[in-house]
């Protein structure tokens, strides 16, 4: 039973960086100095607890954004890693939340 909630292959596992959010989140450093700047992508997981949201991204796959983990802080993080990760696990131990859309960061920081 739990085998069929696992997706198969590589191409049913779910994709991080979608290219609607490639072609919309800034390019690293556009966002550099913004008061309160915009948040396009929210990726978690629930192995762990973190919490990634992400602000820029070159293009390729660096990522820049606020990172809640261990402690939060703003840093880079790479999408490709995250992607290897669940290959390698065999299930989305990062996922990607479907339902976010771009708010200001202050909206998504702990409280």
């Amino acid at each position: 039973m739990f085998r069929a909630a696992c997706p198969e292959t590589e191409e049913e596992m779910q994709q991080l960086m979608t290219r609607e959010i490639a072609k919309t989140a800034p390019r690293l450093y556009e966002q550099d100095g913004a008061e309160d700047p915009t948040v396009y992508a929210h990726y978690f997981s629930c192995m762990n607890g973190w919490d990634w949201w992400l602000l820029e991204f070159d293009g390729t796959d660096e990522a820049f954004g606020l990172v809640e983990g261990y402690d939060d802080e703003l840093g880079y993080f790479s999408i490709k890693e995250m992607e290897e990760l669940n290959r390698q696990m065999g299930f989305a131990a990062v996922e990607r939340d479907e339902h976010f859309s771009p708010k200001p960061l202050s909206a998504v920081r702990r409280r």
